[in-house]
């Protein structure tokens, strides 16, 4: 059924399709009709930072930016959902066409740019979801606070949804916010993972609970920047680190139409240095530090693969796009087949 519904909304522009596709959800989940239509898959417990997942397959940020359709998303069997990416402001993102289909690849191309609704409208619709698995909540900076101003805006995105998240997500790794890669580097990353350590501290004795931290990093990064950051997570003491986001390497789609569009690629062209970049973390890190794998999961063999690679937890966004929520159950049997 889903196949036919995509190849519909696939002739429409794909931020029009997107939101279109979310408000039917939404409304088939009010009618009741999501439990009779989607097959959820089977239990798979998993306990990752200190959290127990019910199964280790979650959706990426980006697909909810302000948390509207939790309600919805929460009742097609995910492991786990992560909204945003949220900033302290609201504000518009990059103009419009800024998202492209690539189907001959599976993968898609945005510069979205953080487009949300801005921290008060999330928690509000985080307060009133009746969803109850695992959420996760990443958070970024406005764009135009400057990179030697970042670690205020996230400060207040971590202040701010502390009591609602399970786990929080410091997103440094979007291409599409003009400096925001340079925080993944040198003394810049250093002074912020432990910004954050300290933010987490404090809301931690504020609040009486303790909510862990993740980082989300970037696929475009060569083995002396992996190690660096895998040392700078253990110095600050992260709790958990998301890799990968979205690629701005184009070498997987050159010649297609879009290639030269701005922005970062997801989907297939992303799986393989999704997953060096997995491996060579999970070769410096160990069982110190969790891996949250994502990039380039399109069916059950590619979400297990970043499991051998060293991921405890999965997320999926453009292969969802692209298969729908079989993709789900689809995954979590090919992670319990490892056993």
């Amino acid at each position: 059924m889903y196949g036919i519904v995509r190849e519909m909304l696939f002739r429409l522009p794909p931020e029009t399709a997107h939101n279109l596709t979310l408000s039917g959800l939404d409304m088939a989940g009010k009618l009741g009709l999501l439990q009779a239509l989607v097959t959820v898959p089977d239990p798979l417990p998993v306990r990752v930072m200190g959290l127990d997942f019910p199964n280790p397959v979650g959706l990426a940020a980006g697909l909810d930016k302000n948390a509207d359709h939790l309600d919805a998303l929460g009742a097609l069997g995910f492991g786990f959902i992560e909204v945003g990416t949220v900033t302290p402001l609201a504000q518009p993102g990059n103009p419009k066409p800024r998202m492209f289909r690539l189907p001959e690849h599976q993968a898609i191309i945005n510069r979205m740019g953080f487009n949300n609704r801005g921290l008060d409208h999330l928690l509000g619709r985080v307060d009133k979801r009746r969803y109850s698995g695992v959420l996760g909540i990443n958070v970024g900076k406005n764009k135009a606070t400057p990179n030697e101003e970042s670690e205020s805006d996230y400060r207040k995105g971590i202040a701010a949804v502390y009591s609602r998240a399970d786990y929080i997500t410091v997103n440094v790794s979007s291409p599409n916010t003009p400096g925001l890669r340079d925080l993944q580097f040198g003394d810049s990353l250093k002074g912020l993972m432990h910004a954050i350590k300290d933010e987490q501290a404090r809301c931690e004795k504020e609040h009486g609970r303790y909510v862990p931290l993740a980082v989300k990093i970037a696929p475009d990064m060569d083995d002396d920047g992996i190690r660096f950051v895998a040392a700078a997570l253990k110095e600050a003491g992260l709790d958990g680190v998301i890799a990968t986001n979205t690629t701005i390497s184009r070498d997987a789609v050159a010649g297609h139409r879009y290639a030269e569009e701005a922005g970062g690629l997801s989907g297939a062209p992303v799986r393989a240095p999704s997953t060096r970049v997995i491996q060579a973390l999970h070769a410096e890190l160990g069982e110190s530090l969790p891996i949250i794998g994502v990039g380039g999961i399109a069916d059950g063999d590619s979400a297990a693969e970043k499991i051998r690679a060293g991921a405890k937890l999965v997320q999926v966004y453009t292969g969802f796009i692209y298969r729908g929520p079989a993709l789900i159950r689809e995954s979590v049997e090919a992670i319990r087949r490892l056993g």
